[in-house]
């Protein structure tokens, strides 16, 4: 469709729609609240289909850049790759759903509540389209406040300690990560992102430059062991909350990870490589053994998420192509996965209102196209060819093996044992004897359930069976970063000592140095 909305500030009004709508709902009754959040939601991703379609594959790395001078280096800077306009995507699909979502479930203080959904959709959006550096903290920031309310307020018994604690964890990394901004803005000169992606800082202040963005964005994914404030928040979260929490918000720290940290500081990356592959083996095993005895459906779930993110930082970290296409498909199949798995607990919780795996059972009896599309979702979970799970996760372990066979093996272990818990979850819910009544009489999905659960299935459906569509825009971008990254990048198991450039790298600066002495 080529360039027709190129010079069109489509970023901005794609901001400014919810955010307006937002203000308007804080005032308005209950009804017409929520017919103008979903309006409002849904012109939004008509906004957000319209730029995936004008987005020119193979063309400038960088489209749609909007830019005005704010105020000394400050200033409003919009733009978008193909890695940003993928998860802009999926914050805007997800968004009507999660109306949807709270239409009956929200009966006190609706306004105030769309009003925060629909600020925070402004502020996720802002995320990924900012390209100052500034601009970028202050949507990363800000989207907390939102999710704290809708926590804090619609939550759940306690929902009070869950709120503070998300708020707590989440601002406190962030402190040190605004620290080490202001630190590159006076080393380059300069708080435009795409320019500061080709800054070369200097190794030793990279390793420091990287630790605090790190602190940031591995509470924001999240990695363990600072996982913890993501159980309780899930938990307490309403299930529109849940479901923008783990379909988006975790994935600002992935996103992080390749805009900042992996571009800005390669040698830092290559030095904590191993750190982060520890890590991340550590949290595919040990969240996915803590989810296989989980009483409560939404912390099984919440631990299934944590194991998931942990694929991710593993691949992101294995510096090569198909590690990192295969962190942004498991970013955007587990956006949809996991949310409409915590769609598929909402919709029996607002029914008997009850997350105990043990109070339900037998429910593909009364309620069989809700077990069909709860085991599409779990089979997707579990990475089964033809869904989007398996592309994520075979993209990933690809890569991983050609740094490391040992982490891949710790990784595959995980996924073995997601596959032990979410089928052991199934049976539980959907198979086995009717041993309670009142599960055994709720009713199966009404028409705004099947609105919220017919297209993530399609979605997840489409992106197993055809995932070129989603990975041609990133393309281009993640093979600049691949070759940024390979002046750094360690060989595969530990080859060579980390941080030591390649043989061939190395030969490069051999003969380039030769060159100079002949001078």
């Amino acid at each position: 469709m080529g360039f027709v909305l190129m010079d069109f500030p489509i970023l901005s009004l794609m901001l400014a729609v919810p955010l307006f709508a937002g203000i308007a709902c804080y005032f308005l009754d209950a009804p017409a609240a929520r017919m103008t959040a979903l309006v409002a939601t849904l012109f939004n991703l008509a906004l957000g289909i319209l730029l995936w379609l004008n987005y020119d594959i193979g063309g400038a790395q960088w489209q749609f850049q909007e830019e005005a001078k704010v105020f000394a280096q400050f200033k409003y800077a919009l733009g978008i790759d193909g890695i940003a306009l993928m998860l802009i995507v999926l914050s805007v699909f997800l968004m009507p759903i999660c109306i949807l979502a709270s239409w009956d479930s929200i009966t006190e203080r609706v306004g105030e509540y769309m009003a925060a959904f629909l600020i925070m959709e402004t502020l996720m959006i802002g995320v990924f389209a900012a390209q100052d550096l500034f601009l970028f903290y202050i949507f990363f920031e800000a989207g907390l406040i939102p999710m704290y309310l809708i926590i804090g307020v619609w939550g759940g018994q306690n929902r009070i300690y869950a709120a503070y604690k998300f708020f707590l964890y989440t601002l406190l990394g962030s402190v040190l990560m605004l620290i080490a901004m202001l630190w590159m803005v006076n080393t380059a000169g300069t708080t435009d992102i795409p320019t500061l992606m080709q800054y070369d800082f200097d190794p030793h202040a990279q390793t420091f430059l990287w630790l605090a963005f790190f602190a940031s964005f591995a509470v924001k994914m999240p990695m363990w062991p600072v996982h913890t404030w993501l159980p309780d928040a899930h938990v307490q979260a309403p299930t529109a909350g849940s479901v923008i929490l783990a379909g988006v918000l975790l994935k600002m720290g992935g996103y992080g990870f390749i805009r900042f940290s992996l571009p800005m500081f390669p040698e830092a990356s290559a030095q904590f490589m191993w750190l982060i592959f520890g890590l991340s083996m550590v949290a595919v095993i040990y969240t996915s053994l803590v989810a296989l005895v989980q009483h409560d459906m939404k912390k099984l779930i919440a631990y299934s998420s944590v194991a998931h993110m942990a694929i991710v930082t593993a691949a992101l970290f294995s510096f090569n192509i198909q590690g990192l296409e295969g962190a942004m498909i498991v970013m955007l199949s587990h956006g949809l996965v996991s949310g409409a798995l915590f769609l598929c607990v909402g919709v029996i919780y607002d029914r008997l209102h009850t997350r105990e795996i043990d109070r339900y059972g037998g429910l593909s009896i009364n309620m069989p196209h809700y077990a069909l599309f709860f085991m599409l979702f779990t089979m997707a979970s579990i990475g089964l060819p033809g869904t989007s799970g398996f592309v994520a996760e075979f993209l990933s372990l690809a890569g991983t093996y050609q740094v490391s066979s040992t982490v891949t093996l710790f990784l595959t272990t995980g996924i073995i044992l997601g596959a032990a818990y979410m089928l052991y979850l199934y049976r539980r819910v959907a198979f086995g004897e009717q041993k309670n009544a009142d599960a055994a009489r709720m009713p199966d999905l009404n028409l705004r359930e099947y609105l919220m659960l017919g297209p993530i299935a399609a979605a997840v459906l489409w992106m197993g069976v055809y995932p070129e569509s989603f990975l041609a825009p990133m393309r281009a971008d993640i093979q600049s970063l691949e070759a940024r990254l390979a002046r750094a990048a360690p060989e595969g198991d530990a080859k060579l000592t980390i941080g030591e450039p390649r043989p061939e790298v190395a030969n490069a600066l051999h003969h380039e140095a030769a060159g100079e002495g002949a001078h």
